[in-house]
């Protein structure tokens, strides 16, 4: 690489907002001195896991796609599921009132919201809460919305479960800041647009949206009779809480228009347990969403539900640990752009353990995250699975140890 390339692709590897400040952005979390980092576990103790993260590559390729984290869970929810096994309690899930109770209590503290526990109810997971609530309040072929670049599994179920039209309005970007395109939004919610779906904090490019523009949204919702729902399961991940802002929560106009869907699956590691949360506000959609079939809460699990209890009620010191863990790899991630590959652009995310990355500086063709596999044994999530315009990113999970992230990166030179 050329000396100039190098300096110029430093630059744009930093941006005004993705650049981290301990002081501003995570000043709560850090305060606490009692609060210890959650340490992701060995990698001979990850290959014994048996999730699909690590049974799908063979043993020689090192895992950072699917979202899902190498730490040990919270000591809570291991303790509700050594107990659950120690009564032989494993039958079927029923009413499971202290799950509402406990996530009540969770976003007040979290996020000085309190949702209406007689309007919240469980689901089997986000993917299939989301397919059930599309088909309960609109008709196949009715437009539905998604902004790109955005999880991968949303875009299949809009078309390929529910059959409803798909309208993307992607996401306005520069430097890898990206906001909604509020004007577009409003154009296509004039055309028509039946429900928006939300993903709030947006994965993958790892921005968390302002109480301005989710206000916004509400609004034009409202104004053009269109359904918002927010998928909000990384919602607990933000480095900043005082940033994230649950949807019901920014007006009575998103009380109105809006459902949200989330789970304990990413910010604690559940995912294998099957248990979602669908909320409302409004007494017209906590009706329509009761009419879905009971079985929606059936298929979730017992397991599930007493994890996540125990994940919401008693496990925000973990919750902080981890986030401690995490803080520390997202900007682990660009030193190592910065000292080894200075021509990937990186910004540093607001939440979770994603990063978002534009390698089309690298040279590897059409197809950047399949010759990296290829090459370096190195799996990580192609970005064209997140729109069609974004074949020159890849993503990658830091939610891991810092010697896994460090290989990684030692494992990716050795191709360049």
């Amino acid at each position: 690489m050329h000396k100039k390339n190098l300096r110029s692709a430093k630059m744009r590897s930093t941006t005004e907002k993705g650049n981290f400040n301990t002081s501003s952005s995570t000043t709560a979390l850090l305060s606490s001195s009692m609060t210890k980092a959650v340490r992701a576990l060995p990698l001979d103790e990850l290959r014994k896991r048996k999730s699909s993260k690590w049974r799908k590559y063979p043993s020689d390729v090192l895992p950072l796609p699917v979202a899902e984290m190498d730490f040990p869970i919270a000591p809570a929810v291991k303790a509700s599921l050594q107990d659950m096994l120690d009564r032989s309690d494993t039958g079927h899930l029923g009413a499971f009132p202290e799950l509402f109770e406990a996530f009540a209590k969770f976003s007040q503290r979290q996020w000085n919201w309190q949702p209406d526990t007689t309007q919240i109810r469980i689901a089997t997971d986000v993917g299939v809460g989301t397919v059930e609530v599309m088909r309960t309040l609109i008709k196949a072929e009715d437009k539905v919305m998604l902004n790109s670049p955005v999880y991968e599994n949303i875009w299949k179920w809009i078309s390929e479960e529910v059959k409803a039209t798909l309208v993307d309005v992607p996401l306005a970007e520069n430097e890898l800041n990206y906001k909604l395109d509020l004007d577009a939004i409003e154009r296509e919610y004039a055309n028509g647009i039946k429900l928006h779906i939300l993903c709030n904090p947006h994965n993958p490019v790892g921005i968390i949206y302002t109480r301005s523009e989710l206000e916004k949204i509400a609004t034009l919702a409202k104004m053009y009779g269109v359904i918002i729902l927010s998928d909000e399961i990384h919602g607990p991940l933000a480095y900043n809480k005082k940033e994230f802002y649950p949807f019901l929560s920014v007006s009575d106009d998103a009380k109105e228009v809006g459902i949200i869907i989330t789970s304990a699956s990413k910010s604690f590691n559940l995912a294998g347990l099957k248990c979602a949360l669908i909320i409302t506000e409004s007494a017209m959609l906590k009706e329509k969403i009761n009419s879905m079939p009971s079985e929606l809460t059936s298929r979730a699990s017992l397991f599930g539900a007493v994890a996540s209890t125990a994940a919401y009620s008693e496990s925000d010191e973990w919750l902080d640990g981890v986030l401690i863990t995490l803080n520390k790899n997202r900007n682990l991630i660009k030193k190592l752009i910065d000292s080894k590959i200075p021509t990937i652009k990186y910004r540093i995310p607001d939440f979770g353990y994603l990063a978002w990355l534009d390698v089309s500086s690298l040279g590897l063709g059409s197809d950047p995250a399949g010759q990296i596999l290829e090459r370096s044994k190195l799996a990580l999530n192609a970005g064209i699975l997140y729109g069609p315009k974004h074949s020159n990113f890849v993503r990658l999970n830091f939610g891991t140890s810092e010697e896994i992230i460090n290989q990684a990166f030692d494992r990716l030179v050795k191709i360049l």
